[in-house]
């Protein structure tokens, strides 16, 4: 079996024992990236080969400077890596240089990994589907006419197709959910402050979003949320990081679930994608847990008022510039600047009266823990779409209001800012993947790493399910 098919942690111990060298690995990833991307679009930048092949060389040379020496990755083109392209998907960015590494990247690189280029991604990530005017669509390796999901698309794509052991991507409504559950990996959405941004003018109010791992299995995730995680003294939020690893052991047995299915009835799923959801969620009683069908514990109507009040908002605030500047707004994609023309209408009250539901919806939340180790959703409410769409319209004949209601599923974790992460489900009848999240308390990321593993352990769906391309 070529390395590039096994984890990351066993290429990375096959490089550690020097069974295979930097510079092989590399050469057989240019390979597939040669052949796999001009099907799929997903990885972008790609650096000089000659450049790549001497670092490899050089990390051969070298002593080893963290478990990832030697691994080549692509990091997601919203984060800045030094003197390489960063277009966050804008033609406003199509010519920017980045000067400098974002947090995230210089700790991948002092981990020893070799980022060979981007990965691609949707407009300022603006949407589950990644397509955009400087590199073009990111397409579904299970079916190429198909979405690949989105914001981190592209990096859901290149870890599937094998073309990378490991995939950086960040995570506002769903970016490490719905492309991972698109794209049969695992997505993992951290507790807020865990993995932490970049600095900015503002660092107090917006709690939305945030970085995180991907990869094709929870072990491979749990060592790179040892690389990306851990408090940066320049901000004050954050969380401490732990060996994640080392301190995983597979655990469900005797854990109680709550499973909320389509809400009560207030979420629009497609019929086969809900069945399917409802089956696989059984595969946790077979590994001695128990679960529970829940009503709506709460309304969902709330928390969509309450989140899309505040991602607007957070939006408005770090896109505003380009919109006030006629010559970046007509550049703009209509997305995101109704996204700024809502954000900036929003008085003072009705942000706090959006921060409040919130709050309410966390004391309901942490209530339900209080019975249950974790609640589970499906991780999407329909199954990949034409890649040539926009966004979807419409489920079960249910008109879309937004761009983004189609992905409303995900926002019960997203407002809360705690762990959730995406787990390969199975396939449907057309071959497609599909995937449930699974959400626990904030700070638990540790336990919901330990959960996953045991899931992996019974289903391991990256591994019996590759793309055929």
């Amino acid at each position: 079996m070529s390395a590039l098919f096994k984890s990351a942690l066993a290429q990375a111990e096959l490089l550690n024992r020097r069974e295979i060298s930097a510079v092989e690995l590399m050469q057989d990833t240019l390979a597939r990236i040669k052949t796999i991307n001009p099907q799929v679009n997903a990885i972008i930048s790609l650096r000089e080969e000659a450049d790549l092949l001497a670092q490899a060389a050089q990390a051969d040379k070298s002593s080893r400077t963290g478990w990832m020496h030697g691994l080549p990755i692509a990091i997601k083109d919203l984060h800045d890596v030094k003197d390489m392209p960063s277009s966050m998907g804008s033609a406003i960015f199509a010519d920017y240089i980045s000067e400098k590494d974002d947090i995230a990247v210089a700790r991948v690189r002092a981990a020893g990994a070799i980022i060979i280029g981007k990965t691609n991604t949707p407009e300022f990530g603006l949407g589950s589907h990644t397509y955009n005017p400087v590199h073009g669509t990111t397409f579904n390796p299970y079916d190429l006419s198909k979405s690949a999901g989105g914001s981190s698309g592209g990096a859901a794509v290149a870890l599937s197709t094998r073309m990378l052991p490991l995939a950086d991507g960040s995570d506002m409504m769903g970016s490490l959910r719905n492309p991972a559950a698109w794209n049969n990996v695992y997505g993992f959405r951290p507790s807020f402050g865990l993995v932490p941004s970049e600095p900015g003018a503002e660092m107090f109010l917006q709690q939305n979003t945030t970085q995180g791992p991907m990869a094709r299995s929870p072990r491979d995730l749990a060592a790179f949320l040892s690389v990306q995680a851990g408090r940066d003294k320049r901000q004050p939020q954050g969380l401490e990081a732990q060996d994640y690893l080392n301190l995983m052991q597979p655990d469900l047995h005797g854990k109680r679930l709550a499973w909320l299915g389509d809400w009560s009835g207030q979420l629009q799923i497609e019929p086969e994608l809900i069945s399917a959801s409802d089956a696989a969620v059984y595969a946790f009683k077979e590994l001695g847990t128990d679960v529970d069908s829940l009503e709506a514990p709460f309304s969902l109507d709330d928390i969509w008022q309450s989140w899309t009040i505040l991602r607007s908002w957070a939006i408005a605030c770090s896109e505003a510039a380009h919109y006030h500047a006629p010559d970046h707004r007509k550049l703009l994609k209509p997305e995101a600047i109704w996204e700024i023309e809502r954000g900036l209408s929003f008085t003072g009250q009705q942000l706090h009266a959006a921060s409040v539901l919130r709050t309410s919806w966390f004391k309901k939340y942490m209530k339900l823990l209080e019975t249950y180790d974790a609640i589970i959703l499906p991780s999407t409410q329909i199954w990949p779409f034409k890649a040539n769409l926009a966004h979807p319209s419409h489920i079960n004949a249910q008109p879309m209001d937004s761009y983004h209601r189609w992905m409303q599923i995900v926002t019960p974790a997203s407002l809360l800012g705690v762990p959730v992460v995406n787990l390969p489900a199975g396939f449907g009848a057309a071959g497609l993947p599909f995937g449930l999240q699974l959400m626990a308390a904030r700070g638990d990321d540790l336990k919901l790493l330990c959960m996953a593993e045991a899931w992996h352990r019974q289903c391991d769906w990256p591994s019996l399910r590759p793309p055929s391309l």
